[in-house]
């Protein structure tokens, strides 16, 4: 059968990336040809690499995944690059597709660009009610913006431009680089490091007692491929597990410690900062929307990542 889709896969080796990768080279779906690219390929910072790539490929629809990202410590200290990257990489990529027509773009965003003081649960309408947490404004507002630009190309050209919002991402070919990594592979490759050397205390940065939703990369990326396929509204849409399934950090740690069958103690290093206490999200939009979607269990999905990791860390991201 003949194409009929190229979809164009930004941030293409990452976490997500790779997961959707994954799920669609299971899927074998007819009438779609998928292309995943990295950093390598093309600098989206830069409009003339972003629009040569494009040219290249001539997709037809786009998942824009790429981003500067990092965890707590590494926003805290670098909020201008957080908000000069991601800002110039996204308009680029937006500007291109509306100017090569694709029919339909996805880019990806993050429950970290909701306001700080808000009413919990978090919905997709409160987006813009206020400034985000201190400590990674830069990359919360530059990916804020993407929603409005998604909504001000709507409203002039028509395209067709949406965005989702997932929970924290984990999984397997995530960043384990400890300066710029987020909790969960973090503390994968911390904890590794530790019963490489024979130590037996597991530090945990912060009090552990901020919660999160954690979601399996796995699990967002059918989500992903499901959103390209079916959903078609300029509003965002929140991927996230039920709100019964956040879990503090220091659940997280001691999971992470049960899937490496760690004996040790863990401990809380409380003069370093928590961050945002916490951002519960509701997926009451997506359990209407799709309601047969069941996600991976927190503990089968740590053991699998935990399992990957001893096996790749060698060649994983450090």
């Amino acid at each position: 059968m003949e194409n009929s889709d190229v979809i164009l896969v930004t941030g293409g080796s990452g976490l997500v990336g790779s997961a959707i990768k994954s799920v669609v080279e299971s899927e074998k779906a007819d009438g779609e040809r998928w292309i995943f690219v990295t950093s390598k390929d093309a600098n989206l910072c830069d409009y003339d690499s972003t629009k040569a790539l494009f040219e290249k490929h001539r997709p037809t629809k786009v998942i824009h995944l790429a981003a500067m990202v990092g965890g707590l410590f590494h926003n805290m200290s670098h909020n201008l690059d957080f908000f000069k990257n991601n800002l110039n990489m996204n308009n680029n990529v937006l500007q291109v597709s509306h100017e090569m027509q694709v029919k339909k773009v996805i880019s990806c965003l993050s429950t970290c660009i909701f306001p700080d003081k808000i009413t919990y649960p978090i919905d997709e309408t409160m987006v813009h009610l206020g400034p985000p947490h201190s400590s990674n404004f830069g990359y919360s507002y530059a990916k804020r913006m993407i929603d409005v630009a998604n909504r001000a190309y709507k409203q002039q050209h028509g395209c067709n431009f949406t965005s989702v919002i997932p929970c924290n991402v984990f999984g397997p070919q995530d960043n384990y680089n400890l300066e710029s990594s987020h909790v969960i592979p973090g503390l994968i490759r911390k904890l590794h490091d530790i019963i490489s050397k024979g130590g037996d205390t597991f530090t945990v940065m912060g009090t552990g007692k901020p919660l999160r939703q954690f979601i399996y990369s796995m699990d967002l990326a059918k989500l992903f491929v499901w959103a390209l396929r079916n959903y078609e509204d300029v509003e965002p849409i929140i991927f996230s597990v039920d709100e019964s399934a956040e879990i503090s950090i220091g659940e997280a740690a001691e999971e992470i410690a049960r899937s490496f069958d760690f004996k040790g103690k863990i401990i809380y290093d409380t003069t370093k900062a928590d961050g945002q206490f916490k951002k519960t999200a509701s997926n009451a939009k997506l359990r209407r929307l799709h309601p047969e979607f069941k996600f991976t269990p927190f503990k089968e999905a740590i053991q699998t990542s935990v399992d990957w990791y001893k096996q790749n860390c060698s060649t994983a991201r450090n």
